[in-house]
């Protein structure tokens, strides 16, 4: 894919899936402090420039090594943030939770769709979920990402978004309702 990448690469492409992963994986402190999507534009531009480096064969290692830039990006921002002070254990944590996200995105989208089919149509699923998410209102698409990507109960939910629970259960049941129109469209 490394000859080809060049010609394919359209950073665009993965802009929502990768907004998706850093606004979920930036703590409340970090949020205040730095925007999610232009950590997103930097990974995508030092990915564009280094795309003929790329030494990958499938659309999963493309995913995958834009996830490393973005892990890098994002540790240099919490090092900036905390000081240069390096934390191995969080470095692999961010590593594993990024990682981990990006599973349970993948698997959602399987329940959604019983034969997922080849990898290619797989990606662009994949992609066109995290662009449905990102039109969401904001509300709608925190208690999906916490539901879904994280597991959380519609209880603690409701802790985390100060709502109650029949509130958060209508937050999803809307959010899914636009997500799969969306999706249909």
């Amino acid at each position: 894919m490394a000859g080809d990448a060049e010609r394919r690469w359209s950073p665009e492409r993965y802009r929502a899936y990768l907004h998706l992963l850093a606004r979920h994986h930036m703590d409340e402190q970090l949020q205040g402090k730095y925007d999610s999507s232009d950590l997103v534009q930097q990974t995508l531009l030092q990915a564009h420039e280094k795309i003929g480096q790329f030494r990958g064969r499938t659309e999963g290692e493309l995913k995958a090594w834009l996830r490393q830039i973005l892990a890098n990006n994002l540790r240099n921002k919490i090092q900036e943030f905390r000081g240069r002070k390096r934390d191995l254990r969080r470095e692999r944590s961010l590593d594993a939770a990024l990682d981990d996200t990006s599973s349970r995105l993948e698997a959602w989208l399987a329940s959604q769709q019983p034969s997922p089919g080849d990898e290619v149509v797989q990606l662009e699923q994949l992609l066109r979920l995290t662009e449905a998410l990102s039109e969401l209102p904001e509300d709608q698409r925190r208690a999906l990402e916490l539901r879904h990507f994280e597991g959380c109960s519609v209880e603690i939910i409701g802790q985390q978004m100060s709502r109650t629970e029949p509130a958060v259960a209508g937050l999803i049941r809307r959010g899914m309702k636009k997500l799969r129109e969306l999706l249909i469209d």
